[in-house]
């Protein structure tokens, strides 16, 4: 699932009322009036109207005869989707993202590792292989750390045998993404060597010893985080980063 990738005005306005919408800005059930935003952010209505439908397509909004475009339900948004995830950990909302993150990990992919170590083949440890070693390689390149890191639990969910559990990369590695780019960014502990602890598991058929290391795998991605998140914006916490609007 890839991030919004538009460019010039009409990406700035996408990122900008994104991030004003989830950050809670805007809220549920706000009418939009896009005259006056595109007037405030000094961009055409025809820009306006692009990047308000791709907003609606992660469902942040939506458009009613009578009604005009609208917020809708925090229940209605993709919260799988790259974007608003990135909006949330912007908008300071990060702690709560990676807790839901890690809750969902620590459901699947244990269990994962353990079938895993059951039904793998050799090109499914060749796909592991590969992955830990551009993982060694990364070191310092937070955004090949972060490929390396979704290859590698791609790879793990693939190696299942089981093509449901193969496609629940969907579910995890958007958010496994944006948790590796914030956590990546920061002196943290080695990853290399608790993967390879669920790879030697793995490889040598040991279900029992597959989900433990992938355990103490999510404890240590746990406690990571933890180092990692009085550094990040949240409440009583300066902004990393400020939000420009277009053609500022």
């Amino acid at each position: 699932m890839a991030s919004y990738s538009g460019r010039g005005v009409h990406g700035q306005v996408v990122q900008h009322l994104g991030l004003r919408i989830v950050g809670g800005e805007f809220a549920e059930g706000d009418i939009l009036d896009i005259r006056v935003i595109g007037a405030e952010l000094d961009v055409s209505l025809t820009a306006m109207r692009e990047a308000l439908k791709v907003l609606a397509g992660k469902g942040l909004i939506d458009a009613r005869q009578k009604r005009g475009t609208f917020v809708r339900a925090r229940s209605a948004w993709n919260l799988l989707d790259p974007d608003v995830i990135r909006w949330r950990t912007e908008g300071g909302d990060s702690e709560q993202l990676m807790h839901d993150l890690a809750d969902v990990r620590s459901i699947v992919e244990p269990a994962a590792a353990h079938r895993a170590a059951l039904r793998r083949t050799e090109a499914d440890l060749a796909a592991l292989d590969t992955a830990l070693s551009r993982m060694a390689d990364a070191r310092g390149d937070s955004a090949a750390a972060a490929d390396a890191d979704a290859a590698f639990h791609r790879a793990l969910l693939n190696s299942t045998g089981n093509e449901l559990l193969g496609r629940l990369d969907l579910l995890l590695e958007p958010g496994l993404r944006e948790r590796d780019r914030l956590v990546h960014a920061h002196l943290v502990a080695d990853p290399v060597p608790s993967h390879r602890a669920v790879l030697d598991a793995v490889r040598d058929r040991d279900a029992p010893r597959a989900q433990a290391a992938m355990l103490d795998l999510l404890a240590q991605a746990s406690e990571d985080f933890g180092r990692v998140a009085p550094k990040l914006p949240g409440p009583g916490r300066p902004e990393a980063c400020e939000e420009r609007a277009p053609g500022t």
